[in-house]
């Protein structure tokens, strides 16, 4: 509690202007803005480092359009319940005009939490997953704006690379769909290469503003997922030409070819 103000004669002064409980509303709506911003930025870090760990579960998967095996299942289940419980905490605070007045605390942790789903998505339909999907996996009223779900998607083929890598140095090939009607399904790296021609033809255009997240992170985006198309085009090449000269169990070098020298695609 503040001190009593008293006059040089130390007479207590007693003071009744109609500013001092104007400026203590206002003190009350900074303190209240203040934990707000706090409570969302936890969340967001909580789902962000929660949606990381689901990845690295999901990197231990070897086959396309397969169930995800029940082990692995059940640790991403778990992930995911607590995940949805902090999208709910947040919820009342991210609703209205504080959904936009907080996005940029709750973005990452969107961003992240797609590139979980969708990988989970991908590895067993081999699909993409809808915007209007990833939002009804967002409980507590948070919205999923486009900017995030594509941001999202950008990092996916990151994950996608490294699934990649990781079954060609295992098994020796590059995994594939199982495929129907006699017909051989999609390989991974196709998919790779119809994200990156989606990718390059992206129109922004709605969404270059100075706020926008996409703007600030497309150019560089777009670099990092061309270098992990590349990596896996560059380490095709290598299993076919001199696949046959290499031991089992040879993992491809990644930093070989033009990309050596540029700027890292996000690892965990």
């Amino acid at each position: 509690m503040a001190g009593k103000k008293h006059d040089l004669e130390g007479m207590e002064i007693t003071t009744s202007s109609p500013l001092i409980p104007m400026f203590e509303a206002f003190r009350d709506e900074l303190d209240e803005h203040h934990d707000r911003r706090e409570r969302i930025m936890k969340a967001s870090r909580d789902i962000t480092a929660l949606s990381k760990k689901n990845i690295f579960s999901l990197q231990r998967v070897r086959q396309l359009q397969s169930p995800i095996p029940s082990s692995i299942r059940k640790e991403i289940n778990d992930r995911s319940d607590t995940i949805k419980e902090l999208f709910i905490s947040v919820g009342p605070d991210l609703q209205g005009l504080n959904a936009w007045r907080y996005q940029r605390q709750i973005s990452s942790g969107c961003q992240e939490f797609v590139e979980a789903i969708s990988f989970q998505h991908y590895l067993e339909t081999q699909n993409l997953i809808t915007h209007h999907e990833a939002q009804d996996m967002i409980p507590g009223g948070v919205e999923l704006t486009a900017d995030d779900y594509v941001l999202g998607l950008f990092d996916l083929t990151g994950e996608l690379m490294r699934f990649g890598i990781t079954s060609m140095a295992t098994s020796g090939r590059l995994p594939r769909g199982p495929g129907n009607a006699g017909n051989e399904g999609r390989d991974i790296l196709v998919d790779l290469r119809s994200f990156r021609t989606s990718f390059e033809s992206l129109d922004t255009s709605f969404s270059l503003t100075d706020w926008s997240p996409l703007k600030h992170n497309l150019v560089k985006k777009i670099d990092v997922m061309r270098q992990s198309v590349e990596k896996v085009e560059n380490a095709v090449y290598g299993m076919i030409i001199r696949g046959r000269e290499r031991p089992k169990g040879w993992v491809p070098d990644l930093n070989e070819g033009p990309e050596r020298g540029r700027e890292p695609v996000e690892s965990y």
